[in-house]
């Protein structure tokens, strides 16, 4: 299956049903917790119609948002999710060579995603997609570190 772009008048329930399973495994991992707790539909819906949603069925999502005032210009990669069902098919991968093409045509040199600190698997799999730990950052209220911030330059093309 080929990722499509979500139109923001669909149904965005199975996304949030996605994301909900996909990241269920950082319940009582992570400190604070996750945002996804206060993500709704119609965050979903705003975030399609204010930048980009994909996905490969109702397997495999990702959200993406230029960054205009970063320096160079950037794409941040959110919400990236795989069902566990099929995970290890290159569904990741594909979106995030989707999001490196959207990158480029949007005028961007490169990707921008944050993850927890707590989730190192996570950081192993973004190194093996090609992303670098550029920084690590705190929430507020918070005096270490929560997240990592990954990125990965794309060619000149």
């Amino acid at each position: 299956m080929k990722p499509r772009r979500f139109d923001p008048d669909e149904d965005a329930a199975p996304i949030l049903a996605l994301l909900h399973r996909a990241f269920v495994n950082m319940e009582g991992r992570i400190d604070p917790p996750s945002s996804l707790h206060r993500l709704t539909k119609a965050d979903i819906a705003n975030q399609a119609r204010e930048g980009e949603v994909w996905v490969i069925g109702e397997a495999a999502c990702v959200f993406l948002t230029p960054l205009p005032d970063e320096t160079p210009p950037a794409l941040y990669v959110g919400k990236l999710a795989v069902d566990s069902s099929v995970r290890g098919q290159g569904l990741a991968r594909a979106l995030i060579a989707l999001a490196e093409n959207r990158a480029s045509a949007l005028g961007c040199a490169r990707l921008i995603l944050q993850t927890r600190v707590e989730l190192i698997e996570n950081h192993a799999i973004f190194e093996k997609l090609g992303f670098v730990k550029t920084a690590e950052t705190a929430h507020p209220g918070y005096d270490r570190p929560t997240s990592c911030r990954f990125e990965k330059a794309l060619p000149e093309r």
